[in-house]
């Protein structure tokens, strides 16, 4: 698979990578974990080289799960952790709130090295921005941690542009990850001019919409209690039947192309800027190389209009979170 290097920080990664939330987290049922690992090594079989986590997936257990799938390829692949929630140590509660405190990043780090069995975490992210600390400090914390070799990259998630300034001022920022897709376009408006002024790579997380921009989910789909689509306002019946319209633009596209929905989605994010690297998740197999095959796909500048054309008149329906998540957006 081709590479890109996320900013001016010399992390150079797969094209696409591979968001392993869904297979311990908010997406259930889950794969067994010999499937699971299967699935990891699989990719990396496959050309993908940077895999998404974080402590609060599971709590803890999809750390595990990814520090066990991706042992054998150590320093072959770029893991990316995230720190942020108040979480116990026992895993026995999930997030009470924000956490960044010095100390607790750093117990984190020592924690997610342990779980991903690795001597360095590649990229480590602060979570959701947490109002209570000083973002200057936040910076300063992994900027120690960079230091004494526990630490490469330092990473942010949806985190505002006054924000990542701010840390950018103490310790370099390697890559933003927050929610971009053609359903979620609101980084194009402040976040990605001024991640291009600073040299910050994107990875946008959720670049299929929790799987709507795949085709595969209209105004029929049912969802557990147990699956987060169950509670966003966007994953309404109601609200699917307005947004097909944005599948329909994709597969309209795909068909020229002889591809899928899902690939035009992801080749559409891939031409916006040579440092985006977007983290489909999935726990299946198939999913996994129709989503790499999307890395092979060339968008001209017509099909870019084209697209530009139709989807700038599609108003997406109903809110992205539910209105207690959408708060810990930091935006």
């Amino acid at each position: 698979m081709q590479k890109r290097k996320l900013g001016s920080n010399n992390l150079e990664v797969s094209a696409i990578g591979l968001g392993c939330m869904g297979m311990s987290f908010s997406y259930k049922p889950f794969p067994e974990k010999h499937e699971a690992i299967a699935l990891l090594r699989g990719a990396v079989e496959r050309g993908v080289t940077f895999f998404d986590t974080a402590e609060v997936y599971g709590p803890f257990n999809n750390e595990e799960l990814v520090g066990d799938g991706l042992a054998p390829f150590r320093g072959q692949v770029a893991i990316a952790t995230k720190f942020g929630f108040d979480i116990n140590p026992d895993g026995s509660h999930g997030p009470k709130g924000t956490d960044s405190s010095p100390a607790r990043i750093r117990q984190v780090a020592e924690a997610s090295l342990k779980r991903l069995r690795v001597d360095t975490i590649d990229l480590f992210y602060q979570h959701r921005v947490d109002p209570k600390v000083p973002i200057e400090d936040v910076a300063g914390a992994v900027k120690e941690l960079i230091a004494e070799g526990k630490v490469k990259h330092f990473g942010l998630s949806e985190a505002g542009a006054n924000t990542i300034r701010r840390a950018h001022a103490v310790q370099p920022v390697a890559a933003l990850q927050s929610e971009y897709s053609l359903w979620h376009r609101t980084p194009e408006e402040e976040i990605i001019p001024m991640l291009e002024e600073l040299g910050i790579g994107f990875v946008p997380f959720s670049p299929l919409g929790k799987g709507f921009l795949t085709g595969k989910i209209d105004e029929n789909a049912t969802f557990a209690s147990t699956d987060i689509r169950s509670s966003i306002p966007r994953f309404r019946p109601e609200a699917r039947i307005a947004n097909q319209a944005l599948v329909n633009l994709l597969t309209n596209v795909g068909e020229a192309k002889k591809a899928t929905p899902a690939q035009i989605a992801l080749a559409w994010l891939l031409a916006q800027k040579p440092w985006i690297v977007p983290i489909p998740g999935t726990t299946k197999l198939h999913r996994l190389e129709e989503n790499i095959g999307a890395a092979a796909i060339e968008l001209s500048e017509n099909d870019l209009a084209q697209i530009e054309s139709v989807a700038s008149k599609i108003v997406v329906e109903g809110a992205r979170y539910p209105e207690h998540l959408e708060a810990m957006t930091g935006l």
